[in-house]
């Protein structure tokens, strides 16, 4: 079951934190938005909602009406996220069953308008993974990780999870791949290096993008302004990972067709 008028929805995961899948999450939207598409961010980390700070819609509330939620509209993407609900100092002490229900309250109470729908899930493989797996027609998700072992470890049992709940993993995201000193030119693999490629080997899929560790990516996000909002240079790699998300699950349309 897909959200009523959601043509496409995108799980993007990794099983671990810290790994900089929201950064991608958002980013990646902006840039299916700038391509043309009508798209939507579902912030599906309802311990640790971090998507109104990275879109700048802190203290923003949507509009309720007849208990449908209007999404908030920022750079050009639809966004709803726990955070634009409830107290931003609050903390979500809620059992494991009612993530599922909040998951299916944002989702399907929200009136979305979306060629994509990117949920961006949070870490491990628990209640909203498993609800949004098994109750919604997942059309495929995209894997982040860095290049280290220790977060390999985590982000192959996303993938395993995925795989056994049938559903389509779209590739890899290398993020935090590589830093290039502005000062020297030079090119240092502070996390390791391989790891992306190795993950999608194991799974047999595409490594999508390889995201350099940046500082402006991490300043424009954090202070609400993502750098795909304005085709910045960091966000290069976010513009390829759109156009090969995109060409993929048109493939897979025609494919199943």
């Amino acid at each position: 079951m897909l959200p009523r008028n959601v043509k496409k929805l995108i799980a993007v995961a990794s099983g671990k934190g810290g790994v900089g899948k929201s950064t991608v999450a958002i980013n990646l939207a902006i840039a299916l938005a700038k391509s043309g598409a009508k798209v939507g961010l579902l912030d599906a980390d309802i311990y640790g909602p971090s998507q109104p700070i990275m879109l700048g819609s802190v203290g923003a509330k949507p509009v309720i009406e007849n208990r449908t939620i209007q999404p908030i509209i920022r750079h050009g993407i639809q966004s709803i996220s726990i955070g634009n609900l409830v107290d931003g100092q609050a903390a979500m002490m809620w059992r494991g069953p009612m993530l599922g229900k909040v998951l299916e309250q944002l989702m399907f109470d929200t009136v979305w308008d979306a060629d994509y729908l990117i949920v961006d899930l949070p870490p491990g493989t628990g209640d909203v993974q498993l609800t949004l797996c098994q109750k919604m027609a997942v059309s495929g998700a995209v894997i982040v990780t860095t290049p280290q072992d220790l977060a390999l470890s985590d982000v192959s049992r996303a993938c395993e999870m995925f795989r056994k709940l049938n559903v389509p993993i779209l590739g890899v995201v290398e993020n935090m791949s590589h830093y290039h000193c502005a000062h020297c030119g030079n090119e240092a693999k502070l996390f390791g290096e391989g790891g992306g490629e190795k993950l999608a080997k194991e799974f047999a899929v595409e490594l999508l993008a390889s995201i350099p560790l940046d500082i402006q990516i991490r300043e424009m996000t954090d202070n609400g302004q993502p750098p795909a909002s304005d085709n910045h240079e960091s966000a290069k790699s976010f513009f390829i990972l759109a156009e090969k998300v995109s060409s993929k699950l048109t493939l897979e349309k025609q494919i199943s067709q």
